[in-house]
């Protein structure tokens, strides 16, 4: 599996959403997420203040991916993001969380627009064969899954394509 970035809400502000805003736009949907991820032996807890804007947090991947480290590094943000409820929009806290990457590459992705094109150029090559939100899974490059499936749906997708 490779993961590739894909910038979901580029209109969110630099320092996020107040979550508010976001449970008034679309109710309150965090006890049905809670159970989904509880079946799966997940927890969720996302920061009760904020969306976080993800841009910086994507382009930091990508500079692990460059250092052989993506998977590694994708992972702990996702914890940290789901199951610690830290807002990976703030740097400090992503400085925080990549302290085992070199600081001067974190450093110099965070004061430019270092990986700003691998991200955007990735989403829209995401967005062009339909992917509008995350997750989606494209399986040999021949099935799209949109959404956070259960685990039935991805059995009859392998099934189908044999």
């Amino acid at each position: 599996m490779t993961w590739l970035p894909f910038y979901l809400h580029p209109e969110y502000p630099p320092g996020g959403l107040p979550r508010a805003e976001l449970l008034a736009r679309y109710g309150d949907f965090n006890e049905r997420l809670r159970n989904r991820f509880a079946e799966e032996g997940l927890e969720y807890n996302p920061n009760p203040d904020v969306v976080p804007n993800s841009f910086d947090a994507l382009r930091l991947t990508e500079l692990a991916r460059d250092l052989g480290r993506h998977d590694e590094i994708h992972d702990r943000l996702m914890d940290a993001y789901w199951r610690d409820a830290v807002d990976l929009g703030d740097r400090d806290e992503l400085r925080r969380l990549l302290y085992d990457l070199p600081a001067d590459d974190v450093e110099r992705v965070l004061t430019s627009d270092e990986y700003r094109d691998r991200v955007l150029a990735s989403t829209a090559q995401a967005q062009s064969v339909g992917i509008n939100g995350i997750p989606a899974w494209v399986i040999d490059e021949k099935l799209l899954v949109p959404g956070a499936q259960p685990r039935e749906v991805f059995e009859q997708v392998f099934e189908q394509l044999g």
